[in-house]
């Protein structure tokens, strides 16, 4: 069995919220002709048809081999409206998985979006998304509008999400200081893995990932730089007083416990963070149907690693398995 567990979905009411909404992001062409949307007058993603559409996701999931896609939001996430509005569309996204879901049980899930600019609600949709609609885990941004999830604002609904084991996939937004990234598309090529590798070393120095361990985190694109920096990272804990003053062990024994998808498709890339964590802490992701993603490469670059068949079936899916919620019925399909 083949699990994705990094592929994205956009209701077509989403699109229109968004251009309705009076935010940093806006819509336009890119000089291929393409319509994209824009974040303060850069380039942030474009829009491809396969990002509303089902059935084209399903033939290309036939094409290549995977059983089963989890749907998510992606960046700007529900994070471009009003908080006061937040809720309103982040049940409008999870209704809309819940109802994509139920008519192929077999081939879809999801992971909810969160309205964290509201702690009430966001709570409130945490349970209905998990218990009610029975999704399979939240999707996260690096930052909130530029709030770093380690805000104490935010802490409630990461102490619910470690009560309930819930899954969470931890998805780059671009850096709150976005200036530098505007040139040559920087924001979605540089700039993410540059906030998911911020995201992680604020999460583990802050003591969050000691405090909170029932959370049970992937780290989109395959960490960003954090399996790079983790010698770095222990470094720092070893050097500096300031990066002890919340967690009492070197960071890389927190960053170990994390799980990390393998949207990045190099094979030394992907070798090197075998060795680092282990298969079993990767699962397959494809980013589809970004451009930086790649659903074909996303399956072949784990068939040609040089590992043994039980580590690439974990990364195909026994991992995902293991740590989405709801994943019952998931298995059932992988037995049946």
């Amino acid at each position: 069995m083949r699990i994705d567990v990094h592929t994205h979905h956009y209701p077509v009411e989403f699109f229109r919220l968004i251009e309705r909404s009076r935010s940093d992001f806006s819509f336009g062409t890119d000089p291929a002709g393409r319509r994209i949307i824009r974040y303060k007058g850069s380039r942030f993603f474009g829009i491809q048809p396969a990002m509303t559409d089902i059935a084209k996701r399903i033939e290309d999931m036939d094409r290549v081999g995977i059983d089963v896609a989890v749907l998510s939001l992606s960046t700007p996430n529900v994070y471009f409206a009003e908080p006061a509005q937040q809720p309103e569309v982040a049940r409008l996204v999870n209704d809309s998985y819940a109802e994509e879901i139920a008519k192929r049980p077999d081939r879809l899930a999801g992971f909810a979006s969160i309205p964290m600019d509201d702690p009430d609600a966001a709570l409130r949709e945490l349970h209905r998304a998990i218990e009610d609609l029975r999704l399979n885990g939240v999707i996260l941004l690096s930052n909130v509008n530029g709030r770093p999830l380690t805000d104490p604002r935010y802490r409630p609904f990461l102490e619910e999400a470690h009560r309930m084991e819930a899954c969470v996939l931890l998805h780059p937004m671009l850096p709150a200081a976005a200036e530098p990234f505007s040139e040559y598309v920087l924001g979605p090529i540089v700039g993410f893995p540059f906030d998911t590798t911020l995201a992680v070393a604020r999460l583990a120095y802050s003591g969050l990932l000691r405090d909170l361990p029932g959370i049970r985190w992937i780290v989109a694109h395959l960490g960003g730089a954090v399996p790079y920096l983790m010698e770095r990272m222990d470094n720092g804990w070893r050097d500096f007083a300031e990066t002890k003053a919340h967690i009492d062990e070197l960071p890389s024994v927190y960053l170990k416990r994390l799980y990390y998808d393998t949207v990045s498709f190099s094979q030394p890339s992907l070798r090197y963070v075998r060795g680092l964590v282990g298969a079993d802490r990767m699962l397959m992701g494809s980013d589809y149907p970004h451009l930086l993603g790649s659903i074909d490469r996303a399956v072949s670059s784990i068939e040609e690693l040089d590992v043994p068949r039980a580590d690439r079936e974990r990364i195909f899916s026994g991992n995902a398995l293991r740590i989405l919620n709801n994943a019952g019925r998931l298995a059932a399909a992988a037995t049946s």
